[in-house]
């Protein structure tokens, strides 16, 4: 049914009493051929679109014969086609007032005026046609819509009761005749609009959904959940119905029914991916710790919709919640596979691998990441990294070099790409390079306590600079003292200054604080080395090969029972 249609029935209009008396009449006079004339040309131009020229040539009808209504409607449908609503309503109104007993005038009219805003003239005109034509249910239609706009919803009901009259019981209707019995607080005549409709309609789920939202706002929620239960109960098919239910037993804390309810419905078909997406990311928000049951619906959504992205990525983030991180990350990779263009979706895959330590993934990762999103700054910053990590050091370099470009008002970020830069440069034996890269970085985020560690550890290892690095690290421990980071870096600059006492006891610290550590193993027997204690060095050095250190020097440590000097 077409409610509310701005109907332009020329073909009607210019058929009407009103056209039939200008093109039957029989006249031999000058000024009659010259009008029949131009009407014709009129209506020419205008259906080839030469609407100012159809115009003009009304225009004329209208000063030959001034109480033309043909010619003044021809001249309202022009100005439509130019968007000239004022020019329209004016000959719409002028033709409805030549011949008011033409009732597509009338409907024309009366659309306009709903148009405008003006509910009590648009409403006389839908009154006088549906006395006309009291089976036009368009009309009827129309009229109950306006006659709500004036708020006489007892004249609305009536209208609808002749909708009704002609069309028979329908949901639709009978949740109108429903709402406007409400705003009269005639509730006991509501109720019974929808359940005469149910007579007809029993399973429909417009009628069902409008007397359980109403019960609900009456706080009888017995009812509403009895409602349902028989539903589902009747038709075990309708997944629908069993979302309803899902979500009141889950507003009810009841989580096995709940669960229960949400699953059948998961498993149907008839509802779409986005509905049950957002049933997801709902309870997602309610949920500090996300219920296993929760990640079974993603599987579910997962199982029906197999190639999109949607149900991977909201999976990844129910994992991510729990402190999954590997399975999330498998997720979120699956996600990819089906949408590589979500820049949301690389993000959470990109920073899982940095915080996984999964180097060799996020080169691989955030370098096709970059391709994809070339002018975002933080994945050319974790390419780098992984650069970095992977000894890439001239890759690294440029890498760090093309994303300090992309920085707008970002110092932090700034400053870790010159860090990287250092650390790159450093790892190149560029030892006055990869510090002046440093210095770049603490220049512009000088409280960056990370780039002063890291920056201290390279002066360590490269020996050069040492109470240099000694200052930087005191600064970092001053404002997070007891990090075992950080000790280890302490102890690394008093190892290398000679203090091997001072280094053991700091290096100690750090073992104590993260145990099976392969780095703080590892220095801690370097310093018992020193010490003297070669059994207890060697078994902590055999120890930190067993943890998995990178150093290359360190089998030569074991087989040569003697300290030599770290290679990364």
């Amino acid at each position: 049914m077409k409610y509310f249609l701005y109907v332009c029935a020329l073909v009607l209009v210019f058929t009407s009493c009103g056209t039939k008396k200008v093109v039957s009449e029989k006249t031999n006079s000058q000024a009659d051929l010259m009008y029949i004339q131009t009407f014709h040309s009129a209506m020419r131009y205008k259906v080839k679109g030469q609407t100012n020229n159809a115009i003009q040539a009304f225009d004329s009808c209208l000063q030959i014969r001034p109480t033309d209504d043909a010619a003044a409607f021809g001249l309202s449908q022009c100005y439509l086609q130019l968007d000239n609503k004022t020019k329209a309503a004016e000959y719409t109104e002028l033709a409805s007032k030549l011949d008011p007993n033409n009732i597509w005038y009338t409907q024309e009219l009366g659309y306009m005026y709903y148009n405008q805003g003006k509910f009590v003239e648009s409403e006389k005109c839908f009154a006088k046609m549906v006395a006309a034509q009291p089976n036009n249910v368009d009309w009827l239609f129309a009229h109950s819509e306006i006659l709500k706009r004036l708020g006489r919803q007892n004249d609305a009901i009536n209208s609808l009761n002749k909708m009704e009259d002609q069309l028979g019981v329908l949901p639709d209707l009978s949740i109108q005749k429903f709402e406007l019995y409400l705003s009269l607080k005639q509730d006991e005549k509501a109720i019974h609009e929808l359940q005469k409709a149910r007579e007809v309609y029993p399973d429909d789920l417009g009628l069902i959904g409008t007397l359980v939202d109403y019960y609900f706002s009456k706080k009888e929620i017995s009812k509403a959940q009895s409602m349902l239960v028989e539903l589902v109960k009747n038709d075990p098919t309708n997944t629908k119905a069993q979302l309803a239910l899902g979500d009141l037993y889950y507003r009810q804390m009841n989580k096995p029914e709940a669960y229960k309810y949400f699953k059948a419905a998961f498993q149907g078909t008839s509802i779409d991916i986005d509905t049950k997406m957002s049933i997801l990311l709902e309870m997602y928000e309610k949920q500090v710790v996300i219920d296993k049951e929760l990640i079974e619906l993603a599987d579910l959504l997962i199982e029906s919709y197999p190639n999109d992205a949607k149900g991977y990525s909201v999976k990844g983030d129910l994992l991510l919640r729990n402190n999954q991180k590997e399975e999330a990350l498998t997720a979120y990779k699956n996600a990819l596979k089906f949408e590589e263009n979500k820049f949301p979706i690389w993000d959470q895959v990109l920073m899982l691998e940095y915080e996984l330590l999964k180097f060799e993934d996020l080169y691989k990762d955030a370098r096709a990441c970059s391709a994809l999103f070339p002018t975002i700054s933080s994945v050319q910053l974790l390419y780098t990294i992984a650069c970095v990590q992977l000894d890439r050091f001239q890759e690294a370099i440029d890498a760090a070099d093309i994303g300090k470009e992309l920085v707008v008002n970002d110092p932090a970020t700034e400053s870790e790409f010159y860090a990287q830069k250092g650390d790159a440069l450093f790892g190149l034996k560029r030892y006055r390079e990869g510090s002046e890269s440093y210095d770049k970085a603490l220049a512009i985020y000088p409280t960056n306590l990370l780039t002063k560690n890291n920056y201290a550890m390279r002066l360590a290892l490269a020996n050069m600079d040492l109470p240099k690095a000694e200052k930087l690290i005191n600064e970092v421990l001053e404002s997070k003292p007891g990090q075992a980071p950080y000790l280890d870096t302490k102890g690394l600059v008093l190892f290398k200054q000679g203090k091997f006492k001072e280094a053991l006891a700091e290096f100690a610290k750090a073992d104590e604080l993260v145990k099976e550590n392969k780095n703080y193993t590892e220095h801690l027997g370097d310093a018992f080395f020193k010490l003297g204690d070669t059994v207890k060095a060697l078994e902590l050095w055999k120890k930190a090969l067993s943890l998995g250190s990178k150093n290359k020097s360190l089998t030569k440590k074991i087989q040569s029972k003697t300290y030599v000097d770290p290679e990364y």
